[in-house]
């Protein structure tokens, strides 16, 4: 079995609806679990629709439901050839709609606002699954919600996801072809609720995981990791093959191609994941998987913006034990995660990139000593084989960047990454700098 993850843009029209099927019968697989997203722009609509039932706006939210209910009729008219097909679609969409409307009576809360949000997954694999049938094409279309569980920490039960998925699925021992939703899941207490993190390709990692699937596949618009970021550098190129830790870190550090909480199931279970494009089938992708192919090499490198850095400056540092304890304390209390970190002996920096709670985490840190913060900051990432005894990658580093001013460098916290820190005016500069100088 594989397991097939298609984006919202994938989804995003008829025309691409049409070429999923095509994708599917292309691949070697005695079975094909399709999981997909909601159609491109769904759920942005959705959240906008929960945040006017939130404000009481029902006006506002009516006329945004007739909005969203004349896009999807137009939608399933173009999709659906047949009366029969267009028949059927129709009718369903109006369960949906119905439903949507039915919320403006109710008292909406986050409960309600979950539910909402389900519906894009949902329209977009029954819509799928209403048009295989329309082609005779069998297939079988399973509720996410009737396997995918998190637990009271928000975080998948994957020996739950395990049992019920494979009981799903033994009930139909002759089929090759499952439908399911990304993204959502229920919840501890049983109701509608999301993955958030990865979204649909959190699904499908970890579905390909809890089955043990020969392989993963994330379908978007873009053809593989590559080696710098498209938009900002020229003549960038797809890496063929990449290993779990290499993804993982170029993920979380600014490649916007696969969340990198998606990786981590598939590499716990040593299930390989590949990224390949919908809109070019001739490309080879990237491969993620448990072997290292690019041994001693640099393979590529990534941005993430919306840093801050926060310095703080004690003498309580000096040959004192317990004080880098306390100040993480201070920001697990807050639920706030670090980037990246560097010490001395009176002073300690970091980054973060969720500022909700900053001038609380501030206000507590300044009984430390003095403190210091820097927004607009960016964290170039070159990913790469940098173990210990390989030698010359820093100095390549930090000659390609010798011109841009630096706030932070980490190095040695991880096998796989050279961590730098400038101010995101600087961001493009410093990736076109390292660019040239590596590939």
């Amino acid at each position: 079995m594989k397991v097939l993850k298609f984006g919202g843009t994938s989804v995003g029209s008829p025309e691409r609806i049409e070429q999923l099927l095509p994708i599917i019968k292309s691949q070697t697989a005695d079975k094909h679990l399709v999981v997909l997203s909601a159609v491109s722009g769904t759920t942005n609509d959705l959240v906008t629709l929960s945040e006017l039932y939130s404000k009481k706006e029902n006006n506002a939210a009516r006329k945004h439901i007739d909005f969203l209910y004349n896009k999807y009729r137009i939608f399933t008219h173009e999709l659906f050839k047949t009366p029969e097909g267009k028949s059927e679609a129709h009718t369903f969409i109006d369960q949906i709609f119905e439903l949507l409307y039915s919320f403006e009576n109710t008292d909406f809360t986050t409960r309600e606002e979950r539910i909402v949000l389900a519906q894009g997954e949902i329209i977009s694999t029954t819509l799928f699954h209403l048009h295989l049938k329309e082609k005779g094409i069998s297939s079988i279309l399973l509720s996410a919600l009737d396997f995918m569980l998190i637990d009271h920490e928000n975080e998948p039960d994957i020996d739950y996801i395990r049992e019920y998925s494979n009981k799903e699925l033994e009930k139909y021992p002759h089929e090759n072809m499952f439908i399911t939703q990304g993204f959502i899941c229920k919840n501890a207490q049983g109701e509608t609720d999301n993955l958030r993190r990865g979204g649909s390709d959190y699904t499908a990692s970890l579905l390909g995981a809890a089955l043990q699937v020969e392989e993963i596949q994330i379908w978007t618009d873009i053809d593989g990791f590559h080696n710098n970021d498209p938009r900002y550098v020229p003549n960038t190129k797809p890496i063929a093959h990449l290993n779990f830790d290499e993804a993982a870190e170029l993920s979380y550090f600014g490649a916007k191609i696969l969340h990198p909480q998606s990786v981590f199931p598939a590499r716990k279970f040593n299930v390989p994941v590949r990224l390949l494009d919908t809109m070019n089938l001739k490309a080879s992708g990237t491969l993620i998987s448990g072997e290292t192919t690019n041994q001693n090499q640099i393979v590529a490198i990534a941005a993430k913006d919306g840093i801050t850095a926060i310095r703080i400056q004690s003498s309580r540092m000096l040959m004192a034990y317990g004080f880098l304890r306390q100040v993480f304390e201070v920001f697990e209390r807050y639920k706030t995660p670090i980037d990246m970190i560097t010490t001395s002996e009176v002073a300690v920096s970091l980054t973060i990139d969720q500022t909700e709670y900053l001038p609380e985490i501030i206000e507590e840190l300044e009984s430390f000593g003095m403190v210091e913060t820097d927004n607009d900051q960016s964290i170039i990432c070159i990913v790469g084989d940098f173990k210990k005894n390989n030698h010359g990658h820093a100095t390549i580093v930090s000659e390609a960047v010798k011109h841009i001013p630096i706030r932070m460098i980490s190095y040695g916290g991880s096998e796989n990454n050279i961590s730098l820190l400038v101010p995101s005016s600087y961001k493009i500069e410093a990736l076109r700098s390292l660019h040239n100088r590596l590939f």
